[in-house]
């Protein structure tokens, strides 16, 4: 019975840690890359809506998203997802709209615009 209790203490300990480390990591990928400014508030709020809530994209802010770049828009998502307020969210469910989001931006930039 002590080994269990030892061995629940060290996960929790594991997992606090790696809690911690993940933090982090994505605050000094968010500070080493500058995410915070590469996208105007407009389209931060938009993103924010179409991946925490329920509501859509503009072309012109997929195109501000797919500027701010995957290792940006992965942190950031990973960074909200920490604060306490969002902590009801699932977050299996927040990470898939982030990569449907990412992807229905991606292809709406790549996809050339029909000729006149």
């Amino acid at each position: 019975m002590e080994s269990l209790n030892v061995y629940s203490a060290l996960l929790l300990l594991f997992l606090t840690c790696g809690e911690a480390m993940a933090t982090k990591e994505n605050d000094q990928i968010i500070k080493e890359n500058n995410c915070e400014t590469k996208m105007g508030l407009p389209c931060v709020l938009e993103a924010f809506t179409s991946i925490f809530e329920t509501g859509s994209i503009s072309n012109k802010c997929c195109g501000e998203l797919v500027g701010l770049g995957k290792v940006c828009h992965s942190a950031l998502v990973k960074r909200t997802l920490e604060n306490p307020l969002f902590k009801d969210l699932s977050p299996a469910t927040i990470i898939a709209k982030s990569i449907q989001t990412w992807n229905n931006c991606l292809a709406l930039i790549d996809s050339p615009s029909p000729s006149a």
